[in-house]
């Protein structure tokens, strides 16, 4: 079992006014098998931590730490911490001009593995996977992300967590701009990464929709970048019902 831990993580950047802070003490444990389900406003700290965690430059650490297994992240280079089994799907992800998708996904699996994958396997894994997804075998030749729609870029996110096989993903509001059909599909690739491995997951979303399709195990509420409250599943459905005025309120009495 693995284990990434998250201990009073205070975060910064650096904006034309100076010095922001945005994560203000943030303590996480997410452990093989788990979901964790990261929910708050705008401006809360959330995608902060996703891209703290996977090692964006513009994100300073100002203290804290991260460890996977017990080894410092924050001491890692960003293809260290993928090649140690961190994955981040982003929120917005980027156009590769140039580069294939079937380019992308085998030079990424051999500098992950440290070996490139064997040809007649790795074509099969690849197919079966994007025809789960409901990708047209055509995106391997496409450049990565390039003239891809919101949704197809968000699949071809997933078709990298189901091949990259990392311990644990960082999914930054992948449910973002998904209409009801391609929300579905995403969260069926992310269950079917769940299922056949010890994948642990730290699913970040501002709406509990894509919580009926990937079941957390915990909720955390990030607000003025701190978890406000903690729980299961139920917490998510308070959510729902309630939103996060109170706890904007509470943060705001308390600066």
């Amino acid at each position: 079992m693995s284990t990434l831990a998250i201990r009073d993580l205070h975060v910064s950047i650096e904006t034309d006014q100076g010095t922001k802070p945005i994560l203000r003490g943030v303590d996480l444990d997410i452990s093989s098998g788990e979901t964790h389900a990261v929910m708050g406003p705008n401006g809360s700290g959330k995608s902060t931590l996703a891209y703290t965690i996977a090692g964006h430059p513009r994100y300073n650490v100002d203290s804290g730490a991260i460890t996977l297994d017990g080894e410092d992240v924050l001491a890692m280079t960003v293809d260290e911490r993928a090649r140690a089994g961190l994955f981040l799907a982003m929120q917005y992800p980027v156009e590769i001009p140039g580069v294939t998708v079937s380019n992308f996904l085998r030079t990424a699996k051999t500098a992950i593995d440290g070996s490139a994958p064997a040809i007649r396997g790795w074509v099969k894994d690849v197919r079966e996977s994007m025809a789960n997804l409901r990708m047209d075998s055509a995106f391997a030749e496409r450049n990565v992300n390039e003239g891809f729609s919101g949704g197809e870029k968000k699949r071809h996110e997933i078709l990298q967590l189901e091949l990259l096989k990392p311990k644990f993903a960082v999914l930054d509001e992948t449910d973002s701009g998904l209409d009801v059909d391609a929300l579905k599909i995403v969260s069926e690739g992310v269950n079917r990464a769940k299922g056949s491995s010890d994948l642990g997951v730290l699913l970040i979303t501002h709406y509990t929709r894509i919580l009926r399709y990937i079941k957390p195990d915990f909720v955390h509420v990030f607000v003025a970048g701190r978890v406000a409250e903690e729980g299961g599943p139920e917490l998510a459905d308070r959510l729902e019902d309630e939103g996060y005025d109170r706890y904007v309120a509470a943060a705001a009495a308390s600066a």
